[in-house]
């Protein structure tokens, strides 16, 4: 009886971190989008609230009507896409080599592998080969700097040399080249971790500011996050132009602060909105690329 009340307390715990944990990390979403839909005068009344008051659409309909809202959108769909395919492709070819311990100077192409995990070559030497190669202000400078990752490298690998020699040899017997291996027997068995790495890139991709803010000079170049960086700005702006009328913003339907809430939540949720397909693979892709068994 008195072990059967521990394990029970013991579940109660957990169960009350795990649902705290999850109000934490849902609250900001919510907030974000109840903001969004709510007059100023709400805003003003409770800043944290998770329930919009006096709905309205205004603040969307205004950022759907901007133009660039939609360059930088296609911009940022086209960055993140080439950027997952050409990645995961990357990393498939290379992980599969790597994978097999009799490749010849395989320990050596591992060291150079984490030597990039650990050092970089910084700042302006990275601006200045972008620029010696004539890539900047131009999409190819927001692919090419996060299209390769040691770690990823690393995951995929480690998931590799799980796969059952078995299964290539059984098919090599029959004939099969090291491309069909691969392509055929290898990459199926690896969804769970090809899964999980597209999540990581497009992730990257997706919320990827500072190269942006570094590489991209016109607004037609602009990803969402520049996109969102010029919206929240211009509201500050307008707010400070604005002098602290709090009257005067209260009868408007579109004011700063609803019209920045709306663009995070434009901005936000596409990306959300991948990983409930992938999450069935995103566990074991992780387990089973972080530890060899």
């Amino acid at each position: 009886m008195n072990k059967k009340s521990r394990v029970d307390w013991f579940d109660v715990v957990n169960y009350s971190l795990i649902v705290l944990c999850c109000m934490a990390m849902i609250y900001p979403i919510i907030n974000v989008l109840a903001v969004s839909l709510s007059s100023y005068s709400a805003y003003i009344e409770n800043p944290m609230r998770i329930w919009p008051k006096h709905i309205n659409f205004a603040s969307y309909q205004e950022i759907f009507s901007k133009p660039l809202l939609w360059s930088s959108y296609l911009n940022t769909i086209i960055v993140t896409a080439a950027g997952v395919v050409i990645g995961t492709f990357l990393y498939i070819i290379t992980a599969y080599p790597l994978s097999k311990g009799h490749l010849k100077g395989r320990k050596v192409f591992m060291i150079f592998v984490v030597f990039t995990m650990l050092f970089n070559g910084g700042i302006i030497p990275n601006f200045y080969l972008m620029r010696a190669f004539g890539l900047v202000d131009t999409l190819a400078a927001l692919v090419l700097p996060l299209l390769f990752s040691g770690f990823s490298l690393i995951l995929m690998k480690t998931f590799m040399e799980n796969i059952p020699e078995e299964l290539e040899e059984a098919a090599k017997i029959d004939g099969a080249s090291e491309p069909y291996l691969l392509f055929r027997i290898v990459v199926p068995l690896s969804k769970p971790i090809i899964a999980t790495l597209c999540l990581f890139s497009a992730v990257a991709y997706w919320n990827n500011y500072f190269n942006a803010v570094l590489y991209i000079r016109s607004a037609e170049n602009w990803p969402l996050m520049l996109f969102l960086k010029e919206m929240i700005s211009n509201v500050t702006s307008n707010k400070l132009n604005n002098n602290g009328n709090l009257a005067e913003l209260g009868h408007l339907q579109v004011t700063p602060e609803t019209l920045q809430y709306a663009t995070i939540m434009i901005v936000m949720v596409p990306i959300l909105s991948i990983y409930p397909f992938v999450q069935k693979y995103f566990v074991k892709g992780i387990m089973l690329g972080s530890v060899k068994g």
